[in-house]
């Protein structure tokens, strides 16, 4: 390399502008308690059938644990929120997948409906 192609190529690269890197925004931190239904709201977010029936072992499945017992016991433990109450940990999963939850304590399962608009 003549001296003359140095000093060109290092002139370029002096003049050459430089990049800042914006981060990207991070999104808002989730609790522990809300990350560990994330699986079924990403779950249900998915499906395009308005209706999605699971299986509570089907749901565990998602999850990757067991449902709590009341889970298995009280129907209250899948309410829906009101409009002006607070969603429980567990129905904002399937509340931010824009469903409805109607649980079915003797066969073991639980209708996702998608909510109206």
């Amino acid at each position: 390399m003549t001296w003359m192609q140095w000093i060109t190529r290092r002139g370029s690269r002096e003049t050459s502008p430089v990049r800042a890197e914006t981060p990207a925004p991070t999104p808002p931190k989730a609790s522990a308690a809300q990350t560990e239904y994330l699986p079924l709201q990403k779950y249900l977010t998915d499906r395009y059938a308005n209706t999605v029936v699971l299986r509570f072992t089907e749901i565990e499945d998602l999850l990757g644990f067991k449902l709590p017992d009341l889970a298995r016991l009280q129907p209250a433990w899948w309410a829906n929120p009101d409009a002006d109450g607070t969603p429980s940990v567990q129905s904002g999963s399937w509340t931010h997948a824009s469903r409805t939850a109607k649980p079915n304590l003797l066969a073991r399962t639980v209708v996702f409906e998608r909510a109206s608009a």
